[in-house]
């Protein structure tokens, strides 16, 4: 069910120095075409909460938000009330009034979470599916806005080693699991966590062949959705048959024929495209040196049409070699997303492994705490998916009713 969005209204100049003096994050709007129409989408600084960004990049897309066409920037508190505005204006109608409240209470607890778009959402994926995750609160954001979540980490099913290792469980599952059995007296237990310790090392990117393969199949062509990746989440759509993300690095904000960037393998060895999803090209540097201007004044109309096509040329020049740089800087950043992955996912293992060792020197100097089932370690076990969660037939209906609509 689509509804209109709220539209922005430009912001003044004023307005953007308040914002900034309040501390709020302001982003710049990039136009661009898509299909047949112009849209905006917005950029991300350094500090830009992408969570938020890919979201409303979907909704621009799609065309169930819009923006007024003057508007240059926009607020992070600007954003976060229209997003609010569309989930409560997307409400079904028609609905009975068990369906009704249910849905309500769904809705409440998106909105409540909202304000984690702006710092990041806790999310954990499992290995089994491009669209497989642990179920936590933040989650439902996505299916009251109707926006798939993807990822692209998963074992190849020819990795036996990895299948029984891993199985089912989801990545925070997986680091116990190494934590708790790779200095397991049992050979076998050992083997596991070490198998499982290797896989996540070997795919620190987070994304793995077989995982890109079934994103082409999963994805539908012409679906927009959004794609996490390295604690990132970006816009993705397919398009004859190819998959891309949308750039919305602030550095590419004036390069209008940098709008798109293919995810064709895991290495990030991959190209640019504009609006039309051709690939963009840098522009060689001219070498043809324009001569000066021979028997004219300073001043003239011939000396100033000589000193334009220099300034021209010069600005080309410098164009292309703009482009390049931040193709660098992107590429970069990609690369170094494992290595980012890798270190992250050490600071965890040292961390549980710290708090384990300290729980057993407590459990060693007050023995009668043993029994105490809030020292257990299952307390830190991930909530299960509600698939998983025992229901009774009423409430599972309801459930599949109001995502159905």
């Amino acid at each position: 069910m689509e509804t209109e969005g709220a539209t922005a209204a430009p912001e003044s100049t004023s307005a953007e120095k308040s914002q900034s003096e309040n501390g709020q994050n302001t982003y710049y709007i990039k136009w661009i075409y898509f299909g047949n129409n112009q849209v905006p989408i917005i950029t991300q600084n350094e500090n830009g909460p992408c969570p938020l960004l890919a979201i409303v990049n979907v909704l621009l897309l799609k065309g169930k938000l819009t923006l007024a066409s003057m508007v240059q920037m926009i607020s992070s508190e600007q954003l976060m009330t229209y997003l609010g505005d569309y989930i409560i204006e997307s409400k079904p109608k028609n609905l009975t009034e068990t369906i009704q409240a249910n849905y309500e209470q769904n809705m409440q607890d998106g909105i409540n979470i909202m304000c984690k778009l702006q710092t990041g959402l806790d999310v954990n994926v499992k290995f089994t599916g491009v669209d497989d995750f642990e179920y936590t609160p933040e989650c439902i954001i996505f299916d009251l806005l109707e926006i798939p979540l993807y990822h692209g980490w998963l074992i190849d099913p020819q990795d036996s080693q990895c299948i029984k290792a891993i199985g089912k469980l989801s990545y925070n599952q997986v680091v116990e699991k190494i934590i708790s059995q790779k200095s397991s007296d049992n050979e076998e237990t050992a083997r596991e966590a070490l198998v499982a310790e290797q896989f996540l090392d070997r795919t620190a990117s987070q994304l793995t062949y077989h995982g890109l393969c079934e994103l082409g199949h999963k994805v539908k062509d012409g679906e927009l959705c959004v794609f996490f990746r390295n604690n990132h989440f970006t816009t993705l759509y397919k398009h004859n048959k190819e998959l891309f993300l949308l750039v919305t690095d602030q550095g590419f904000l004036t390069e209008t024929n940098v709008v798109w960037e293919t995810l064709s393998n895991v290495d990030g060895d991959c190209h640019f495209v504009d609006g039309n999803f051709r690939t963009y090209t840098k522009p060689e540097p001219s070498t043809h040196v324009i001569p000066p201007p021979t028997n004219v004044s300073i001043g003239s109309e011939e000396q100033i049409d000589h000193d334009y096509l220099v300034a021209l040329s010069l600005q080309q020049e410098g164009q292309a070699t703009n482009v390049d740089s931040e193709s660098t800087a992107w590429n970069s950043y990609e690369k170094d997303s494992a290595s980012i992955a890798k270190s992250e996912l050490q600071e965890e293992e040292d961390r549980r492994a710290a708090a384990a060792a300290e729980n057993s020197q407590q459990r060693a100097a007050a023995p009668s705490n043993h029994s105490n089932p809030s020292h257990s370690p299952s307390s830190s076990i991930p909530r299960r998916s509600p698939r998983d969660r025992p229901k009774d037939k009423d409430s599972v209906s309801i459930v599949q009713d109001i995502f159905i609509l």
